[in-house]
């Protein structure tokens, strides 16, 4: 019997592709979950992928390799997709598609099975990341082979198999959580013309609900990476954790948007990232003090390139691994701490200093100082407008 291995996350669509697969292929089904900080949601998966008919469940605690080397880069990088998705769920699917090739190799299975839809992303970055790591892997996508055409004909299919699903017909929302965010979509949300509801949100108050008194954290980073909170060194995930709560607590990181999706449709999503907006704020204030001009507009122009690979499932690329090391070169200076203030749903960077600090109080003070002579700026004047001084005088001649 071949085997195929099952990207599962114990929701509407992995659990009811599991007794699929066994009839449409007549596959033996090992269930793979990673684990990124969904929190109790991976209790019961073991007992329900086996009771679904999977011979075996591996859940992989990816949560330390997830922040380390997925989040902290796009996190230098400063990438945002469309000027407002800090990439939650892109930047987890190439992490997750890495322990399926791992685990099928080490299982001698033939194939890679997920369960991303047809119109969705995530059938795109999953399959161009199995393509990278194993290439010989079959890949089969449910979505775009079966009659199932809705969350509704889903919920149907589980109901007829006996498999309890985390959703209804009344509750369809789709979520997606790890350590850096959630992600709602479908039912009401859909609509861009209609407003998230308060009981929407899993991670984070409402913001009007957040405390009347102003909260603040100061981010230590080291290199571009965060190290620490108001002096206290942390590891990764128990940085990041600390900053959910804090954020979650104040209102801070809830996104709505309209995106365009790689497929070419656009869809409206709303996010809760807390934490990792503090961390966003934090970070780009200390290089706004430790980057020169052109180095950070450059690294603004690498950004949005950076987050369209990242978006379209381009993780393993060489273009990506070229913009890592650019990135990296930049965040050799920064280094420093970051003061943020919260507030119903506000973050603002309020203060930061850093040994490496291009900020000189002499020169930019509007104090008296000898430091700075204000009769050089003219001859600077002179030169900087000089091919605007030239083409008013061409124009002048050829009226």
């Amino acid at each position: 019997m071949e085997k195929v291995v099952l990207a599962y996350s114990g929701g509407l669509d992995t659990s009811i592709i599991i007794p699929w697969l066994k009839k449409n292929y007549g596959y033996e089904v090992i269930a793979c979950c990673a684990d990124l900080g969904q929190g109790e949601e991976l209790d019961p998966l073991k007992e329900k992928a086996i009771k679904s008919g999977a011979s075996k469940i591996f859940i992989e605690d990816l949560q330390e390799e997830f922040v380390k080397d997925y989040i902290f880069p796009v996190l230098k990088s400063g990438a945002i997709y469309e000027k407002k998705y800090l990439l939650g769920t892109s930047f987890s699917r190439p992490l997750i598609a890495k322990k399926l090739v791992e685990i099928a190799q080490q299982e001698g299975a033939s194939a890679i099975c997920h369960g991303a839809t047809g119109k969705g992303n995530d059938q795109v970055r999953f399959e161009l990341s199995i393509k990278a790591l194993n290439p010989e892997l079959k890949i089969i996508a449910p979505w775009r082979e079966w009659d199932i055409r809705s969350r509704e004909d889903a919920i149907d299919y589980a109901a007829l198999h006996g498999i309890e699903v985390p959703v209804s017909k009344e509750k369809i929302y789709s979520r997606d959580r790890n350590i850096w965010h959630i992600s709602h979509e479908g039912g009401d949300v859909e609509d861009p013309g209609n407003e998230p509801q308060n009981q929407l949100y899993v991670l984070t108050v409402p913001p009007e609900q957040a405390p009347d008194k102003p909260s603040y954290v100061e981010v230590g980073f080291e290199k571009g990476v965060p190290v620490s909170l108001d002096g206290k060194p942390y590891g990764p995930v128990e940085l990041l954790s600390k900053l959910n709560r804090l954020g979650g607590a104040n209102g801070v990181g809830i996104v709505s948007m309209v995106e365009n999706r790689l497929v070419g449709m656009k869809s409206r999503g709303v996010y809760e990232t807390p934490g990792g907006t503090i961390l966003y704020r934090a970070h780009e204030e200390l290089e706004r003090l430790t980057l020169d001009r052109r180095t950070l507009q450059f690294k603004e122009i690498v950004a949005l390139k950076y987050a369209e690979l990242v978006y379209d499932g381009y993780w393993f690329s060489k273009l990506k691994y070229a913009l890592d090391a650019l990135v990296e070169e930049t965040q050799k200076t920064v280094t420093g701490r970051v003061r943020i203030k919260l507030y119903k749903g506000s973050c603002n960077a309020v203060a930061a200093t850093s040994p490496y600090s291009l900020h000189d109080q002499e020169l930019a003070t509007f104090s008296d100082d000898e430091t700075y002579s204000h009769k050089d700026a003219a001859g600077f004047i002179n030169l900087f407008g000089l091919p605007l001084k030239v083409q008013a005088l061409l124009d002048r001649k050829t009226k």
